[in-house]
């Protein structure tokens, strides 16, 4: 009988018991790294209330009215706009951090042999790290717009959503849209957060995981703006990294939703499975 075999048939363990939830979540909310990104995460709002306090109020150029221009209109205003300046860079990062981390940080630290020794299964490790890093994603594209949309409220008052091309939606369901708004904007990032947790399986170094998938997010968002490819950019999950927006109409239109669901699913489908199928092969000696 093999040790493996024998430690798997040992009176009392059971696979998945192995490295539970809660430990892998502590160990993570206690990381330096995690209290820094959320503290920033928390700030933003309030430095962009400083930002408009300071630049006084804005007219929309050549008499068109943008999100931007309406940021002051109520506290649901604030939190849409603060969702659209972050969503396309700002909350990549958590995620690519999050994920890119999530292996490579403990083969850097010569731990990973020692948790796969415990034994914790590989599959077990990598869907207790998954789920994690996931938790953790998830909650920083929540904290940053519920801190603006509380923060707007308290400066701008608790009213209803004026949307720039006109009309307005009342604050009841202008804050329902947000959450819907807030929720395609992580399955949009499920591509970054793939790539990042599919590196890290790659590499032992955590700064290249993180460094890589951000990379080629940006990559994504550089080709979305050549024109030239024309239909080809529908492929891309970049290129529906705004299609919340068409939420925030009097006239909800979801289609736009619908396909950068698809396609960032897709992809991330792909990626996740290359993490596992790696990760199952791999020599691990640190």
């Amino acid at each position: 009988m093999s040790g493996t075999t024998a430690v798997e048939s040992a009176p009392g363990y059971r696979a998945g018991r192995t490295l539970p939830l809660r430990v892998e979540a502590a160990r993570q909310l206690r990381r330096r790294r995690t209290l820094v990104m959320g503290a920033v995460l928390a700030v933003l709002p309030f430095v962009l209330i400083a930002a408009f306090a300071i630049g006084g109020d804005r007219q929309g150029r050549d008499g068109r009215v943008t999100l931007m221009d309406t940021a002051t209109a109520s506290g649901a205003n604030f939190a849409a706009t603060a969702l659209f300046v972050s969503a396309g860079f700002l909350l990549v990062v958590p995620v690519a951090l999050f994920c890119g981390d999530a292996v490579a940080s403990e083969a850097s630290w010569s731990s990973l042999r020692y948790l796969l020794a415990a034994p914790v299964p590989r599959a077990r490790l990598l869907w207790a790290k998954l789920a994690v890093a996931l938790a953790f994603s998830a909650a920083a594209m929540v904290l940053l717009p519920l801190v603006a949309l509380a923060a707007g409220a308290a400066a701008y008052g608790w009213g209803p959503l004026r949307i720039p091309t006109g009309g307005s939606l009342d604050a009841g369901t202008a804050t329902g849209r947000l959450a819907l708004c807030v929720a395609f904007v992580f399955v949009g990032q499920l591509v970054t957060a793939a790539l990042a947790f599919w590196l890290s399986t790659v590499t032992d170094a955590p700064l290249g995981a993180v460094g890589g998938a951000m990379g080629l997010t940006i990559v994504g968002n550089v080709l979305d703006a050549v024109t030239a490819l024309g239909d080809w950019r529908d492929l891309l999950p970049a290129h529906w990294q705004y299609a919340w927006a068409d939420a925030l109409q009097p006239r909800p239109e979801y289609g736009g939703m619908v396909k950068g669901t698809a396609v960032s699913v897709a992809y991330a489908v792909v990626f996740f499975a290359l993490a596992f199928r790696h990760f199952r092969g791999k020599d691990v000696v640190s």
